[in-house]
């Protein structure tokens, strides 16, 4: 590349490494996108939950898995709560043991308002009548609260009706459920199918025809004030499968606080020793990886914020490692540059021979690192080692891109890789070296 074309590039990056560190400062109140933080950090409750799958056909757990997520981030974000975190976790070395639920409300640190907020959403069902012997049971269909869509207050018309002018609840399924719907009232024409709201029945109609539009009525002993509360709690989202609190706990503002302030201290130090070794030891090249290792640090903050990347101690914690793991590839380059100066080559040779002779050692180095990273993403079972993992992973991306193509832009931008370049071989000397 040109000469003139390389400090154009070096001066874009420059430009670019300005631009991303405005957006980036954020972090203490500054512009547009904010950092989104893990509950440690920001205060709040975490809420674990047990699923009972035991009544749900194996094949089906995953969606009704994924039902309940839906349903619970949405009940919590009906009640207002910010940037609340609802996830799936599956207990088990292999992934086969028990379904859990995490639900995790920055800001709440009322554990009464929290557990009140998830556990007021009622389990809705629809139950077959049978008789065995004299005894009369109900028989799930598979038919829940999963499948309704949308559901309406009305009240029932007609001066000779004994419902008149009572409160009734109807109901509209999602394409799926109007199908379970129309096959059940279609093979049980003139039987009971009752409707259970958390195992107590509310209405016990009888299916008087197929049904094939997806539309069903609750009737039963209703007020007004509770028919709007059901209707209220249906349409924030019926729990697919029924969920039980195993253990809670809140996490003080101030605490978070102490912990984001503990760890950027210790990032600005990490950084601030980093930096003064790869001045003091390598000299010239060693200012170079500063200023790539800044741009580093500017443009994973910028992929915390846009993908958003949720951040607690344990992503921090990587964040903070990764700068030290950043300069490996500039150690590498520029020790690979000192044994062809030795060797006699002339500067710009060196340069291009020590960056060319590093690579495959970084390539290597850096793909088992991500290969590391994924394996962690992938099996870990808690959104800890899961965040600590993204952090890992785009940390380790990142610095490949600032030591393989900022580092040696910026070299070749200051005039030292022509292989003519006079410049002093101590700039390019380590610690010890003249």
């Amino acid at each position: 590349m040109p000469m003139l074309q390389t400090r154009l590039v070096a001066a874009a990056l420059l430009i670019v490494g300005a631009t991303i560190g405005w957006f980036v400062t954020g972090l203490y109140g500054a512009p547009q996108v904010p950092f989104r933080f893990g509950l440690d950090l920001a205060g709040g409750s975490h809420l674990l939950y047990s699923a009972d799958t035991s009544k749900v056909v194996s094949g089906d757990i995953t969606s009704a898995m994924d039902a309940l997520r839906q349903v619970v981030e949405r009940r919590v974000n009906l009640f207002g709560v910010s940037e609340p975190l609802v996830q799936v976790e599956q207990g088990g070395v292999t992934g086969n043991g028990e379904y859990r639920l995490i639900v995790e409300l920055p800001g709440v640190t009322n554990l009464t308002d929290a557990v009140k907020a998830i556990g007021q959403t009622p389990l809705l069902e629809f139950r077959l009548a049978q008789t065995v012997g004299t005894t009369t049971v109900f028989v799930p269909t598979g038919l829940t609260g999963q499948y309704i869509d949308h559901a309406q207050l009305e009240f029932a018309s007609g001066r000779t009706s004994t419902l008149a002018n009572t409160p009734i609840i109807t109901l509209s399924f999602t394409t799926d459920g109007a199908e379970r719907f129309k096959k059940i009232t279609t093979e049980n024409v003139g039987k009971v199918l009752g409707i259970f709201l958390d195992g107590a029945p509310i209405s016990t109609p009888v299916i008087q025809e197929a049904i094939p539009n997806g539309q069903a009525t609750i009737t039963g002993n209703f007020t007004p004030t509770s028919a709007k509360a059901l209707v209220q709690n249906l349409n924030f989202g019926a729990l697919p499968v029924p969920i039980t609190l195993v253990s809670s706990q809140t996490v003080g503002a101030s605490l978070g606080e102490t912990a984001l302030n503990q760890s950027v201290m210790a990032g600005l130090w990490g950084f601030a020793l980093v930096a003064l070794f790869l001045i003091l030891w390598y000299r010239l090249p060693g200012l170079i990886a500063v200023i790539a290792l800044m741009l580093y640090v500017a443009v994973n903050l910028a992929i915390f914020k846009l993908i958003p990347v949720t951040l607690t101690t344990a992503g921090l914690a990587a964040f903070i490692l990764s700068i030290g793991m950043a300069v490996d590839a500039n150690i590498l380059i520029f020790e690979r540059t000192k044994e062809e100066l030795k060797s006699g080559k002339a500067l710009g040779d060196a340069i291009r021979e020590g960056f060319h002779r590093a690579w495959t050692s970084i390539r290597d180095s850096n793909l088992s690192s991500i290969i590391t990273g994924v394996i962690l993403f992938w099996m870990g079972g808690t959104a800890v080692i899961k965040g600590f993992a993204l952090v890992f992973i785009i940390g380790v991306l990142v610095s490949m891109f600032t030591a393989i193509t900022v580092t040696r832009t910026f070299l070749i931008a200051l005039g030292f890789g022509s292989a003519a370049s006079k410049a002093s071989h101590f700039l390019f000397g380590n610690g010890l070296s003249k």
